[in-house]
């Protein structure tokens, strides 16, 4: 089967982040959401992407400019070059800027899937709201449209019997800021058809990603069964008074050499998914310590507005967050 045209459910931080690749990548693309102020907010993200990627693309002009001054070639073997490599990253530039207009909007959900050859769905993740939503999409979406979900710690088999067409339901999982870590984690569960699975792969390559094929299903798949404990871990500390945000990343950033720490992550997420992963975690163990995290959470970040990158401040004040400052990491 080939993908023509997509649909991307939910137009939060990366909902907006991968319509917007797709688009990038050449393909049709719909964005759904569940009323007109919510898709104004993703077009204004979409509009800001836009921006992202011409300013990244154009960066590598001046950096290979640079570079060839002081390369040696064999200019009558390889003519032009130099030209010919500027040209492609104009003409990057350039699709950049004109993706915004391959993106459509839809607020009605029979509408936004009326041509789709695949879902994305990138809604908060709560299992009761996307086990709705699946069986809501069963009975609009046409017989050939593939189902993909891009929970971030759920797994497919939770809620494919209500997407009404198990065998082309899976889960298509990607990173937060996209063109840069472009990885895409296909994971199917025991009822997915091997050829829907081998279809997402070759798709997950055709927009740029490096397709990582999850042999099984695990919660978090790889990526986050790695880095949720993490980050988890650093929630705590700061929850039991152990270290603040600032000083938690200080440590780690000196000690690995990460250019970032927990909290930074935390922010770029953004503290309302964040917020529902550690519901889930509440829900599902009943663990005291997440309950407690939660609460502080909802209270001391969302009910304030204080979501992340995404509203200007966070755990940090957003632009020039304070472990960019040259200083930082002295204390």
């Amino acid at each position: 089967m080939a993908i023509k045209h997509v649909t991307v459910a939910g137009s939060g931080v990366l909902g907006s982040q991968i319509a917007f690749q797709v688009a990038f990548k050449g393909f049709d693309v719909t964005i759904y959401d569940i009323n007109d102020d919510v898709i104004d907010k993703a077009k204004t993200r979409i509009g800001g992407l836009a921006e992202t990627y011409a300013s990244q693309i154009a960066s590598s002009q001046s950096q290979f400019s640079n570079l060839v001054k002081g390369t040696n070639y064999n200019a009558n073997l390889l003519p032009g070059l130099p030209d010919a490599i500027i040209g492609r990253i104009q003409d990057a530039e350039k699709v950049a800027r004109e993706t915004p207009a391959r993106i459509s909007y839809a607020t009605d959900l029979k509408t936004a899937v009326q041509d789709s050859d695949l879902v994305i769905e990138a809604i908060p993740e709560l299992l009761d709201l996307k086990t709705k939503f699946y069986q809501q999409l069963s009975q609009v979406a046409p017989s050939k449209t593939i189902f993909a979900t891009n929970s971030s710690t759920l797994i497919p088999s939770q809620f494919a019997e209500a997407t009404g067409r198990p065998k082309q339901f899976l889960a298509l999982h990607f990173a937060n800021e996209i063109w840069k870590n472009n990885t895409a984690e296909i994971m199917g569960h025991a009822g997915t058809d091997a050829n829907i699975y081998q279809t997402i792969v070759q798709f997950a390559k055709d927009i740029g990603m490096i397709a990582i094929e999850v042999k099984k299903e695990q919660p978090g798949y790889i990526l986050n069964s790695i880095l949720v404990p993490f980050l988890n871990a650093a929630q705590l500390l700061y929850l039991k008074g152990v270290g603040d945000p600032q000083t938690i990343d200080r440590t780690w950033m000196i000690v690995t050499g990460s250019p970032i720490g927990p909290f930074a992550i935390l922010d770029v997420v953004g503290i309302q998914t964040v917020y529902n992963i550690i519901q889930n975690y509440v829900t599902t163990t009943g663990d005291p310590d997440f309950k407690q995290l939660a609460t502080m959470l909802k209270t001391d970040y969302l009910d304030k507005g204080k979501l992340g990158v995404s509203s200007g401040e966070g755990f940090y004040h957003y632009p020039n967050p304070a472990f960019e400052d040259e200083n930082f990491l002295k204390g």
